[in-house]
């Protein structure tokens, strides 16, 4: 007995051992999800080691989901608190989740482990210069550059640094060795041309640029600045197409738009220059400076009324801004309403003859709108976070790694592959199943019967049939009617039945229900599971499939209804049977989830979205693992404004395999 306890505690341990060095493997060739899937069957095994948790949350955070990389790395720490990779894994997800005090707290953790890591000390003075901590930061930084003073990263970042704190000329320094280190990189150019842009060494920065596109830099505001250098010496030409360059590698940003409205103004192209304006202002409606410009070009073009609402809005958030008063009052005048002119005119009048009062009493609200071009300032230090991380560092491995890019669908950042908010589909039961697998052991011992031609199977995506499988399907559906006439003309006849119990005539009904099923006669198919349920059996299995099999017809056959506009007065009634009927499985069987997620999708559909979340739960309460009623709960909260609530379902649904979940928690966190 002692040797047979000991064999399987080794046993038990080669497989996690085994299986969490799968899930490493899968974690080093970025197939983020899968390797989820492995460290979820370690936590199952073990849940008492803290490195398949930590592993996970690395995970996690390649996917973009940091609540749930946070969750777990609070709980690897609870198993262990002398893994700095944990705490790292854990600071960044603050980080990135916008708390920066604990992010500093756990770098700072980190360090105290492992006080030599670069890769620590980078992020905790990233996080330090976010908090507007600029000497604090510098101190992380300059002990970098003490050890590696050539390193050209170390340089950027304290060069980041010294532009964030307004010290353009040590700024200056760090770009220029960056340079001298890393000549080509088109980022050091960028960010050196874009410190002597500020500092108005325009020959210089004009060099930078241009070198940086050489390079092949993809920063729009490159070409932007550079844009800006043409447009003040004149060059028209090269900076519009500069400008329209910036515009066609990224379409989003206002400024460029807004600067090309600029010029094409200056040019007289008032047309293209409203659209570039009219653009600018859709895409930052609450930059209200840049209605000033576009008020300018609406008057030149007469359109008087429009000019007018960009001036009142204008007076309204700058009302010491004295031109605003005087175009309003030419607009007013060219509308034929003097009146309103005068009255401008003698706002604009009165102010003036206040302006040293004005200026004296409030000198801090005296704010006007900035009319110039915009310099693209942001650098390019907005960087892909998820190769800011490094899972080799988590791991206190090397911190050296490198990044390959995958086309699988399941591999890979797949938080950027766009996905529909939709929810996951019904689960049904067929004789085909494709995709993942589900299970319920009443269906199980119901198929160990061999009352049907082939087991049930659960799934949520339905196979088209070829045409040959089509024509069996109609067979059997011939051969089943045939069996079925015996035992109805018996049944009217009052003749005794012979081999022919109820319990079996129901199953010969569930037979043909699921073959008239398979080729979309679902009205039929209802009616063989109605005929099946009515007579007197005692087989709670086969009354809990035949419910469940003809609430999710029923929705399909409403479906098809609504999609060629044939639904009736009578549709309404269909619906409250089918609720009904996943209701009476869930009496029969209360553990039967599948039921209660049905019965949710249902209720999200007519908008009853907290009746459909108490369902939900109810689906997770009968399996925790319920990937699918996860995901569509966590969709539910969203559209009623929890968005907390379902970021957290959403990351339990990637964490259970559905990967789509990662993109959505991208885009709602």
């Amino acid at each position: 007995m002692i040797f047979s306890v000991h064999c399987f505690v080794c046993s038990a341990q080669l497989n996690t051992d085994r299986i969490t060095a799968i899930g490493r493997n899968a974690l080093y060739f970025e197939d983020y999800v899968l390797s989820i899937q492995y460290f979820n069957q370690v936590i199952k095994l073990k849940p008492y080691l803290a490195e398949p948790y930590l592993l996970r949350a690395i995970a996690k955070i390649q996917l973009s989901d940091y609540s749930g990389a946070l969750r777990d790395c609070n709980t690897a720490i609870e198993c262990n608190p002398f893994l700095p990779g944990a705490y790292y894994t854990r600071g960044f997800a603050y980080r990135q989740l916008g708390d920066l005090d604990k992010a500093e707290q756990d770098f700072t953790k980190a360090l105290q482990f492992t006080p030599e890591s670069k890769t620590y000390l980078v992020l905790r003075a990233d996080v330090r210069a976010q908090k507007q901590q600029y000497d604090s930061a510098l101190i992380d930084i300059n002990y970098l550059l003490y050890r590696e003073p050539l390193s050209p990263s170390f340089n950027f970042e304290k060069g980041v640094i010294c532009l964030n704190k307004k010290d353009t000329t040590c700024a200056l320094n760090c770009f220029q060795q960056t340079t001298k280190y890393d000549s080509q990189n088109p980022a050091n150019w960028s960010a050196l041309g874009l410190v002597q842009l500020m500092m108005d060494n325009n020959d210089e920065a004009l060099n930078s640029l241009t070198k940086a596109i050489s390079l092949g830099s993809k920063w729009a505001g490159d070409y932007m600045n550079r844009g800006i250098i043409y447009y003040q010496k004149h060059n028209y030409r090269a900076a519009l197409a500069d400008y329209d360059k910036a515009v066609t590698i990224d379409s989003r940003n206002a400024q460029t738009y807004y600067n090309r409205g600029m010029l094409r103004a200056e040019l007289g192209d008032y047309n293209r220059a409203l659209d570039d304006f009219n653009k600018a202002i859709d895409l930052e409606p609450n930059q209200t400076d840049m209605r000033y410009q576009r008020a300018m070009v609406l008057l030149q073009l007469r359109q008087w009324r429009q000019a007018l609402e960009d001036l009142d809005e204008l007076i309204t958030t700058y009302p010491y801004f004295l031109p605003s008063y005087y175009l309003a009052a030419k607009a007013k005048t060219a509308l034929g309403d003097s009146k309103s002119a005068y009255r401008y005119r003698k706002q604009a009048y009165d102010l003036e003859q206040r302006k040293d009062s004005i200026y004296a009493s409030l000198q801090d609200s005296l704010n006007t709108p900035n009319t110039n071009v915009s310099i693209a300032q942001t650098t390019q230090v907005n960087k892909d976070r998820r190769k800011e991380f490094s899972a080799r560092v988590a791991q206190n491995q090397n911190e050296n790694s490198e990044a390959e890019e995958y086309t699988s669908e399941t591999r890979g950042t797949v938080q950027k592959r766009y996905v529909d908010v939709v929810n996951q589909p019904n689960i049904v039961l067929s004789y085909y199943q494709s995709g993942k697998s589900y299970y319920h052991y009443l269906v199980e011992e119901y198929n160990r019967t061999r009352s049907l031609p082939s087991p049930l199977r659960f799934t949520t995506q339905e196979v088209a049939l070829t045409a040959e499988l089509i024509n069996a399907h109609f067979d059997r559906i011939s051969s089943l009617s045939a069996q079925l006439d015996v035992y109805e003309k018996q049944y009217t006849n009052s003749q005794a039945l012979i081999q022919l119990t109820p319990d079996k005539v129901a199953s010969l009904y569930l037979a043909r229900a699921m073959e008239f099923a398979l080729v979309q006669d679902y009205s039929s198919a209802i009616d063989d599971c109605t005929k099946a349920l009515k007579l007197s059996t005692f087989d709670y299995r086969l009354s809990t499939i035949l419910t469940f099999c003809r609430a999710n017809w029923r929705f399909k056959l409403l479906e098809y209804q609504r999609s060629t506009g044939t639904l009736t007065a009578e549709s309404a009634m269909d619906f409250d049977i089918m609720l009904r009927d996943y209701d009476y499985v869930n009496k029969l069987q209360p553990d039967f989830a599948f039921a209660y997620y049905n019965k949710a999708n249902m209720l999200c559909a007519q908008r009853e979205y907290q009746d459909a979340i108490n369902h939900y739960s109810k689906a997770i309460a009968c399996d925790n693992d319920f990937a699918e009623a996860y995901f569509n709960r966590g969709l539910t909260y969203i559209f009623i404004d929890k968005v907390d609530e379902g970021i957290a379902d959403l990351s339990k649904a990637g964490e259970l395999g559905i990967y789509q979940a990662y993109n959505l928690i991208t885009r709602f966190r």
